[in-house]
């Protein structure tokens, strides 16, 4: 099997490409390798990833439609995994027109392309963001979705609908994933355990914000490609009933939503507790305001994966603490 994957160089892309080219399938990778972190984080990730024989890559954005039509062309992929995106809820409050172009423009030009080139499974990943200022917990994939609190929720929550309609019109199979707080090795600098394990480290303030009143599902890397590899062949159909099809919406599309998600809710000030265990030193605690565009807590509700595929994402918070300090050692050599 031929599997396409968009974001290859990013978080949570690199994890996904690697386990599935250590299974042996042939993976095309597509990244703009853009600067928006350190760029260095990204091409070590890559040069790990051309290790491998059945590994082959395109560096470009998805707005360009041209290469990325011809890359799909070239590379003819059975499935498709739709990684790359824009990412960063605060940074889209100041740097919008970003997010258009990616997210919307370049996951339509994905869409666009999958559907010509009739892939078996297109695989999107959205965010539990679209949940916005949802108050009813654990999050539910049948919730109303209608109150994003940032550009990039409401980018994904666009995705979403596309999708569907798409789907709805052309039948093309399609799942989307929707990751909470995703933390681990190789992860994004501009997430919370990798800033405050770098201010802690140089004695610096770390900005905790709402006053450290907020709660995360945070699901560590492993449990997220995990639950991706097993659906790749759990392909959507509209005669498929029940657990293959949200309750809430119509079976006219082969179309499916389902959260990823460890289904613990996390208190952010007892993270910040154990990094400062597992580091051996205190934190210097700098208490802010609610940020604009962010929410209070996320608590996932993931019964429909775990029909879908047995899984259950397991590994706790503190395992994955200690996992992602050992790594951040290592490569920062601190």
């Amino acid at each position: 099997m031929k599997i396409l994957i968009t974001g290859s160089s990013g978080f949570i892309g690199f994890h996904l490409t690697k386990l599935l080219l250590e299974k042996g399938y042939k993976v095309h990778g597509y990244d703009s390798m853009n600067n928006y972190y350190d760029a260095k984080l990204k091409k070590a990730r890559l040069n790990i990833l051309k290790k491998f024989k059945n590994f082959t890559f395109t560096k470009s954005k998805l707005e360009n439609k041209k290469k990325l039509d011809e890359t799909f062309y070239i590379f003819k992929p059975n499935v498709v995994i739709h990684l790359a995106a824009q990412a960063g809820v605060r940074y889209s409050v100041n740097k919008p027109r970003v997010y258009l172009d990616s997210n919307i423009i370049g996951s339509f030009n994905i869409i666009e392309i999958s559907h010509k080139l009739k892939v078996k499974h297109l695989i999107m990943a959205s965010s539990s963001s679209v949940y916005g200022a949802n108050k009813k917990f654990p999050f539910k994939e049948i919730d109303k979705t209608e109150t994003q609190l940032s550009i990039y929720a409401s980018t994904k929550k666009s995705n979403e609908s596309i999708a569907h309609s798409y789907s709805n019109i052309w039948k093309i199979p399609i799942t989307m994933l929707r990751f909470f707080t995703v933390y681990g090795p190789w992860g994004r600098p501009d997430m919370a355990l990798f800033k405050f394990t770098k201010g802690i480290l140089k004695n610096k303030k770390i900005d905790i914000y709402n006053y450290g009143k907020m709660y995360r599902d945070f699901t560590y890397i492993d449990d997220i490609v995990k639950g991706v590899e097993l659906l790749i062949n759990k392909i959507p159909n509209i005669k498929q009933k029940g657990k293959y099809i949200n309750d809430s919406l119509s079976s006219v599309a082969p179309f499916r939503i389902l959260n990823i998600g460890n289904t613990k809710k996390v208190h952010l000030l007892n993270f910040i507790k154990q990094i400062e265990l597992e580091l051996g030193k205190k934190a210097i605690k700098n208490y802010m305001p609610l940020q604009k565009g962010d929410v209070k807590q996320t608590l996932s509700n993931t019964k429909l994966l775990k029909d879908l595929t047995g899984y259950t994402p397991k590994v706790n918070y503190k395992e994955g603490i200690k996992k992602f300090l050992d790594w951040y050692k290592k490569y920062y050599k601190n």
